[in-house]
């Protein structure tokens, strides 16, 4: 039962941050921000023994928190190559070190984001986005 509580405390905090969404992904509650992926919820995977949080991080982070504290946060598999950290819901850290922890990943997916007004490529870039133009007419064939 202790799990259930953890997970709906950490679900309740991530539905406070600005435009998150929670859905499961392969089969256990993930945290969207602007629909990218932030944060998942890993309880035992794969039989590991750990109950944690899979989370975003920015650049140079998870090699820091790891070598700080192997206890607390460790590479997390699939994901850690891009630079997430996982987050040990089970060890002694601190509810503000995990809350602290769930708000640079929030904020990493956020960044990444851009206004929709923005989205566009800039000028003169191989895929550079163009008004849309009428179609061709097609050459016929005498």
């Amino acid at each position: 039962m202790a799990n259930a509580r953890l997970l709906a405390r950490v679900t309740a905090y991530c539905s406070k941050l600005a435009d998150v969404t929670v859905q499961t992904s392969h089969g256990t509650p993930a945290w969207f921000v602007g629909g990218r992926q932030f944060a998942a919820w890993a309880d035992d995977h794969h039989g590991d023994g750990r109950l944690a949080l899979w989370l975003a991080a920015p650049e140079g982070a998870q090699a820091m928190l790891v070598e700080a504290n192997a206890d607390g946060y460790f590479v997390p598999p699939y994901v850690g190559p891009r630079g997430w950290v996982g987050v040990r819901l089970d060890r002694a850290l601190t509810w503000s070190e995990i809350a602290a922890a769930v708000e640079r990943a929030h904020a990493t997916i956020a960044a990444k984001r851009k206004p929709a007004a923005t989205r566009t490529r800039a000028r003169g870039s191989p895929r550079a986005a163009t008004r849309p133009q009428a179609p061709r007419p097609r050459a016929t064939r005498r």
